[in-house]
């Protein structure tokens, strides 16, 4: 369990703030409420990008507040401010209040304990700015060596560091201190007039000291560089239905969008999931297995706890095709009947909490890679993708690929430029026919985006083969 000492003194001791009185008012704020609590957060961010041989912008930035939550039913009542003190405090206990009136009030159930899978220590202050420079400067320097057809580079360093403590009007208390920084570099190549982009990332709930050594940014470099000269020699992709081979690690993107989603617990509580009632039912082709772990250490979208107290834990959602359960908050386990699953996250103090991913998904199969792209005469190998959109409800997904190939006789051929993976998740779910055992985990630079807020998320999947989905392309 996390050490207190971290939090206590930023949100207690520098606060001016008193533990006992503040604890009487979330009581009193929570009284006759199903559930709530008293959310506080310190966070400090920065951000250097680096483009065509100087800085572009440097930003640095310290926030702190707090949001007080009570759950009645299915109503909630939110209050927030930034500043933290014991009348802002109160006052929000007034507002939030107001929607327990006459209740009696139920248990919703302890915070429990986790293990703190992070480290103390704010890693923005581990290594100092000019260092940072000098990283981005070597990475620009190290791109535009590496290949004359090198025209612009661009490349970025951010980090947080974030604490959090969760009060609860019963005296619990729960606390997590969350690193987190990314690494980004964009290369521009062209050749005969033609201008084409790669990029890659990496990241992680890590120092900033991992990726000063000059193995782990060459590596991204190098990852950018080639997917910009994949691309400057793509052909427009063609259109139509064709077997998808989908490579291992970040297309596990389409499985967090298509798919996860749409296996959150409001969505189904709501009934406006298309997985809505299906439990204990067949929702995928047998040997897909499919999990959210906020466990695993390190790792972009893990957390000791979630933003209500809960413990993270590996859920399984889809086990053999069988779908087993949801990613849950603690009001919509409540409302549901079921336990929580550690899923609670929001934004930031400002945002009530809401089911949300950590790290989410497909087990290997038994199928070696290579034996799956030859079992493919003629369609397509999807290795990266871009944006996405996705409707909750039904479904159905368009998806961008960044790098495509065609498949050729069981080989991969010429790369595809424009190429769009367009179906619906769970049909998709039914069309896949061999898994490989080569599960990977993306590089550690996932967002999603739900209700207009934002949160670090993980991916992951092995190569999987799809026997037949619509691809559109560019080709006249």
């Amino acid at each position: 369990m996390t050490d207190f000492a971290a939090t206590d003194d930023l949100f207690f001791t520098r606060a001016g703030l008193d533990r006992g009185r503040v604890q009487g008012i979330v009581e009193d704020a929570l009284k006759g409420s199903d559930d709530g609590e008293l959310f506080l957060e310190y966070r400090q961010s920065e951000s250097i990008v680096f483009d065509d041989g100087q800085i572009k912008s440097a930003a640095f930035d310290t926030s702190q507040g707090f949001g007080l939550r009570a759950v009645c039913g299915e109503t909630t009542g939110y209050s927030h401010a930034s500043e933290i003190s014991e009348d802002a405090i109160r006052r929000a206990g007034n507002t939030v209040k107001t929607i327990s009136a006459g209740k009696g009030g139920t248990d919703a159930g302890p915070v429990g304990t986790n293990r703190n899978l992070y480290m103390d220590d704010n890693p923005l202050s581990l290594v100092d700015f000019e260092t940072k420079v000098k990283l981005l400067a070597d990475m620009d320097a190290y791109a535009r060596q590496k290949d004359e057809r090198v025209v612009q580079v661009s490349a970025s360093l951010s980090g947080n560091w974030q604490a959090v403590e969760i009060i609860r009007a019963d005296g619990a208390r729960a606390a997590d201190i969350r690193p987190l920084v990314r690494l980004n570099v964009s290369v521009v190549v062209e050749k005969d007039g033609r201008m084409e982009t790669g990029s890659h990332g990496v990241g992680g709930r890590v120092a900033f000291d991992l990726y000063l050594e000059p193995a782990a940014w060459k590596a991204s470099v190098d990852e950018a560089l080639r997917q910009a000269l994949v691309n400057l020699e793509s052909i427009a992709a063609p259109a139509g239905e064709v077997p998808v081979v989908l490579g291992p690690g970040w297309p596990g993107i389409l499985l967090h969008e298509a798919i996860g989603h749409g296996l959150e617990g409001d969505f189904n509580r709501k009934k406006t999931s298309a997985f809505s009632g299906l439990l204990g039912q067949r929702v995928a082709s047998p040997g897909i297995t499919v999990i959210d772990d906020g466990t695993i250490e390190d790792r972009r979208g893990s957390l000791t706890i979630d933003d209500e107290g809960t413990p993270s834990e590996r859920t399984v959602l889809i086990e053999d095709g069988i779908l087993k359960g949801y990613m849950q908050d603690r009001m919509n386990a409540r409302l549901m009947g079921v336990p929580g699953t550690g899923n609670g996250r929001r934004e930031s103090y400002a945002h009530a909490p809401m089911p949300r991913m950590t790290n989410t998904c497909l087990l290997s199969g038994e199928h070696d890679p290579q034996e799956i792209l030859k079992s493919v005469d003629k369609g397509v190998y999807a290795v990266n993708f871009g944006g996405g959109q996705v409707d909750i409800t039904s479904g159905k997904f368009v998806f961008t690929c960044t790098e495509a190939y065609q498949i050729e006789n069981g080989k991969i051929g010429v790369p595809l430029k424009g190429a769009t993976l367009i179906g619906n998740g769970p049909d998709v779910l039914t069309r896949v026919s061999m898994i490989g055992n080569d599960m990977a985990l993306d590089p550690g630079v996932g967002t999603c985006g739900k209700d207009g807020q934002g949160v670090p998320v993980g991916v992951g999947q092995p190569t999987l083969k799809i026997d037949n989905l619509t691809v559109g392309g560019t080709a006249v």
